[in-house]
């Protein structure tokens, strides 16, 4: 309101009451007014009509004052609210994120041990070179978060330090005082509104990265399946075989027919459409490779399934690859893929395998695709399994085998 507005004429205007207060350099009145356009204190003659404060906005002392108070009020609660946030992340989330760093550091640690034993005589210097960039990532991990709680801390020191000085400010300063503080209040609360809250950073997190060494992949496949250690005797599970195709009596071999079998007796397990099939037992926590030859074929798939993949209809569904529980290398003609989901990623292979090795690490949560003749890897695929997932086999043309 203007100063008429106010109820101020050319002389004292409305007395408010004795005070402690300061007196109008200009006028010797008490500062019982405050204009809003000057953002001062002012006596009510320079509120007045003749006053150098004529026709600004001016308000009564003690409402200021008590806006003020008020502004201050929410700041502190505001200040408490954010104060217990960081608190609570500093307590809760970056302790598990430092413990998380740290243990995944060390499985990494030990996941590249193990593999590098197998060709401990090729790959020492690998061996070395990835421990230091297990390490350094583990470093960097650690530092990270120590900088995040040096950070913090000194975040919450300096919210402290505000709210403190807001708290002493609102206890002990009188209207007057207050109002003349209101600049330095002004600052305060923008050094706290800077403060912004803890978020979510991947820099905080252990990057398993540092492990995927193509030399250490390959050398490691190699070994696996070079010399056939550790490859399983997998064989086919008859209840589950397509009419479409034609188990061998050992069960390690699938040969497509273009006619359905009328023999088959159908069931839950067995697939009544697609030319699939499924190994007997699932995979167990641990290590697992196996080769399978699949020269005579143009069009088939390998991979793994989760035991939850439908086995009926001709949708989807059932179709490997093209849903969320298959995971297949294919073949068709000379197109190669892997397939996952319905998304399909094009291989671009210079030479059609004879034998595909599969290798699948539940520990390490990785599919590896592998060509034993040549020593190439042809696709690693890295992403958390449901379980249990059994070996599975489809065939469109000719035959294919399980190499025992």
């Amino acid at each position: 309101m203007t100063a008429e507005g106010a109820g101020l004429g050319p002389g004292l205007g409305p007395w408010l009451g004795p005070g402690p207060g300061l007196l109008c350099p200009d006028h010797g009145q008490p500062l019982h007014w405050f204009c809003c356009s000057e953002r001062r204190l002012v006596c009510a003659a320079c509120a007045g009509l003749s006053g150098r404060c004529r026709g600004h906005r001016i308000r009564r002392a003690e409402e200021r004052a008590e806006e003020l108070r008020n502004k201050i009020v929410d700041q502190c609660e505001r200040l408490q609210i954010q104060s217990t946030g960081i608190s609570k992340y500093m307590a809760e989330v970056l302790p598990g994120k430092n413990q998380r760093a740290m243990s995944m550091a060390s499985a990494a640690r030990e996941q590249v041990i193990q593999r590098l034993s197998l060709v401990r005589s090729l790959c020492e210097s690998e061996e070395q070179r990835l421990l230091e960039q297990v390490h350094g990532e583990e470093e960097r991990a650690h530092q990270s978060i120590l900088t995040q709680r040096v950070h913090w801390a000194g975040a919450l020191q300096k919210l402290d330090t505000i709210r403190t000085s807001l708290v002493d400010m609102l206890t002990h300063l009188d209207d007057l005082q207050l109002l003349q503080k209101e600049q330095e209040i002004s600052e305060r609360t923008e050094q706290a509104e800077s403060i912004l809250d803890p978020q979510e950073s991947e820099k905080l997190n252990f990057s398993e990265k540092c492990t995927w060494s193509p030399l250490l992949t390959q050398l490691w496949a190699t070994a696996v399946l070079g010399s056939l250690t550790g490859v399983e005797d997998v064989r086919i599970d008859e209840r589950t075989v397509s009419p479409f195709l034609q188990v061998s009596d050992d069960r390690r071999t699938l040969t497509f027919s273009t006619k359905k079998s009328k023999s088959c007796t159908d069931g839950p397990e067995r697939f009544d459409h697609w030319p699939n099939a499924l190994a007997t037992t699932s995979l167990q926590p641990g290590l697992h490779a196996w080769v399978v030859n699949v020269q005579n074929s143009c069009a088939y798939k390998v991979g793994v399934a989760s035991g939850q993949l439908p086995r009926k209809g001709s949708g989807s569904d059932s179709r490997l690859g093209h849903n969320a529980f298959s995971w297949v290398f294919s073949r068709y003609d000379r197109d190669f893929c892997f397939s996952h989901a319905g998304q399909h990623e094009p291989l671009g292979l210079l030479r059609c395998p004879d034998r595909l090795g599969v290798l699948v690490d539940l520990q390490a949560q990785e599919l590896l695709f592998y060509d034993p003749a040549s020593g190439t890897v042809l696709h690693i695929h890295r992403a958390p399994f449901p379980g249990p997932l059994f070996p599975v086999f489809a065939v469109a043309d000719q035959t294919i085998s399980i190499v025992h």
